[in-house]
């Protein structure tokens, strides 16, 4: 159906607002992949190209690089990605459960003591990763934790803004006619947290999974304290080590930027992999509208 002139006079006055914020994501954007793009560039130049021709002209050392990184020290860059994988990928999983059952109990039952729970919750985001990493360690010294992969594993299960954010998504995605319904079925309090609100809560769930994936494959500071074994290691802290170690060894500087490059391609691929589950919840809104 053709649009009627005042829709038109609307849409020429909005166009001018449209252009604003869409100059300002793509600045954004650009500011985000500028580095990026940079790392990806540098990791194709050898030695000699690095520091000899212009920034963005890509080199011939790519391959090289590789296998540079894969035979530095019998291989231990790979012990250190899969040190990540699991670091990144078991924590973030575990704090996805976590989170879902606490948000959901959170958002959908009456106890005394809820609403100061969720204060203290809020509370904790506001309090900086940095300032308990002392605490962190001296605790898990205590109890001979230290320099394990539990000391790193385990203080990424509990995140306030993840349980946060569960308790959001929950209240909006679960009905609590649906629950009542289950209820009267015979369900019990598991059975329908298994089978009714979980499959509504999964894409919460996944943005929940990429945050703490995300956050934890690129955490630096705990792993950094709480480790002193290099096998154990993740890549943030083992390309850490490279960077010092090249102050003195500039031929190390190739693998630390090819070493960056390939840390990226398990997160790009994340996202690449788990964005159907959002498109599919906003299909699922669309037709719900």
């Amino acid at each position: 159906m053709a649009m009627s002139a005042a829709t038109h006079r609307v849409l020429r006055r909005r166009g001018p607002l449209g252009v604003g914020p869409t100059v300002i994501l793509l600045l954004g954007a650009v500011y985000c992949l500028f580095p990026v793009s940079w790392v990806v560039v540098a990791a194709t130049k050898s030695r000699a190209e690095l520091f000899t021709t212009a920034a963005f002209a890509p080199g011939t050392g790519l391959l090289s690089n590789i296998a540079d990184l894969a035979a530095y020290r019998d291989g231990v860059f790979w012990l250190w990605m899969l040190n990540t994988i699991l670091y990144a990928g078991g924590g973030a999983l575990l704090s996805t459960a976590v989170s879902a059952v606490s948000g959901y109990a959170l958002a959908k039952y009456r106890f005394p003591g809820r609403n100061l729970i969720f204060n203290i919750l809020i509370g904790g985001v506001l309090v900086p990763a940095v300032v308990l990493a002392i605490p962190q360690y001296l605790l898990f010294s205590r109890i001979g934790l230290a320099d394990t992969y539990w000391s790193v594993l385990l203080p990424q299960i509990l995140h306030p803004y993840s349980i946060y954010l569960a308790r959001i998504y929950a209240t909006a995605a679960v009905p609590d006619s649906l629950l009542e319904a289950a209820r009267i079925d015979g369900a019990g309090h598991w059975l329908t947290l298994r089978r009714v609100a979980l499959p509504l809560m999964v894409p919460g769930m996944v943005t929940i999974f990429l945050f703490q994936f995300v956050a934890i494959w690129n955490n630096f500071l705990l792993p950094f304290i709480m480790l002193g074994d290099d096998q154990k290691f993740p890549l943030t802290v083992g390309l850490y080590t490279l960077l010092a170690a090249g102050a003195n060894q500039p031929s190390l500087y190739n693998l630390i930027i090819t070493g960056a490059m390939i840390s990226l391609i398990p997160l790009i691929a994340l996202f690449l992999t788990m964005q159907r589950y959002w498109r599919a919840d906003l299909s699922s809104g669309s037709v719900k509208a």
